[in-house]
């Protein structure tokens, strides 16, 4: 029998969910959808064909029978809306970031815990060909022991405008919205070892920047005159774990740089790597080698929300292990959450 699907929250990103569902065949169902701007929750409908239609989460977990959603909505209503759904049964498939800090996390996942369903963070990038080598090539050793990891995720002109600025909807700037990509993609390949301390700062030196002509590039979905914008636009930090190892973290939305970075590089005592070019850089015979591998090691947008959403359809029916449990959300949040006070602070700032 399908799993009986709801969309909370019908935004760009739910359009990706959407598609990933539909390549699961007759597995799953996607029986109802809500927003709380309820035109666009009609268009959704309407584009996919999704008859029960609603302008609240509360209407459609009560008249659907349903086994599982995905929460696609702004920051601010994760925590409220992954609750609910899963006090109403269901399991959960919760964008990221998994919710505005580190207490409501942890209500999510305490909400999961009693209600005996799953609970799933949208890391997508643990999905890609890349981190799936990544995480090889640290396990077999060819790394040897991986002790330092920076991830940069930088825009020179790059706020995607709507509720992106507005700190109430969004929790934060750079940081939550990139950074999280870069942050749980490098724990990820480092076996996910727990944050034991954080030094961070944070600027807003540049502002919005929306009266300048960015030559496109992604842009919220929500339309409004003049964004708010009361976060971050660079936000740069070092995060010990307990295993000593350290990762830097730089991210941006409007940066002066010359070319925009979005990259992980991996240092171990046998070799190094990075992202971008996929290249090991060791030693052979005495020499400084560097070694191409030709592979498929890339992230795909779209094929890899499809392998997220079969994974969550895979991990509800038992068929799967779950690649980003609610624990690892967690973590993140606490990261995130050390890193703005930190900033706050001007210091050291530890996590327990």
């Amino acid at each position: 029998m399908a799993l009986k699907i709801g969309i909370i929250g019908n935004g760009g990103i739910a359009n990706s969910h959407m598609h990933g569902y539909i390549q699961l065949g007759n597995r799953v169902e996607v029986v109802a959808c809500c927003d709380i701007n309820f035109e666009k929750a009609k268009q959704f409908g309407e584009r996919y064909g999704i008859k029960n239609v609603y302008d609240n989460c509360y209407d459609m977990l009560k008249n659907n029978e349903l086994d599982a959603v995905s929460v696609c909505t702004w920051n601010a209503a994760h925590c409220e809306c992954t609750v609910a759904a899963l006090e109403a049964g269901c399991n959960v498939l919760c964008e990221k970031p998994m919710a505005m800090n580190a207490e409501e996390a942890k209500k999510m996942q305490a909400a999961a815990e009693k209600a005996g369903k799953l609970l799933m963070l949208g890391f997508v990038r643990r999905q890609g060909d890349d981190a799936r080598k990544a995480l090889e090539l640290s396990k077999n050793g060819t790394l040897g022991d991986v002790y330092f990891v920076k991830a940069t995720y930088l825009r020179r002109c790059g706020f995607p405008g709507g509720w992106f600025g507005n700190k109430a909807l969004s929790g934060g700037g750079p940081l939550i919205d990139l950074g999280v990509h870069v942050i749980d993609l490098a724990r990820y390949i480092m076996g996910c070892p727990n944050p034991v301390s954080v030094y961070g700062a944070t600027f807003n030196k540049l502002g919005a920047r929306d009266d300048i002509n960015n030559g496109g590039g992604w842009q919220s979905e929500t339309v409004v005159d003049k964004p708010v914008f009361n976060v971050e636009d660079l936000a740069v930090a070092m995060i010990r774990f307990d295993n000593g190892a350290v990762l830097e973290v730089e991210t941006s939305f409007n940066l002066n740089l010359k070319n925009e970075v979005g990259n992980v590089e991996v240092f171990g005592s046998k070799a190094g790597f990075n992202f971008n070019d996929f290249e090991l850089y060791t030693v052979k015979d005495n020499e400084l080698a560097d070694v191409k591998l030709y592979g498929k090691h890339n992230f795909e947008f779209q094929p890899d929300f499809d392998r997220e959403i079969a994974n969550f359809v895979d991990s509800v029916e038992g068929k799967a292990e779950c690649m980003a449990p609610a624990k690892d959300g967690v973590a993140l949040m606490k990261i995130l959450d050390a890193v703005y006070l930190s900033a706050k602070t001007g210091k050291s700032v530890d996590i327990d």
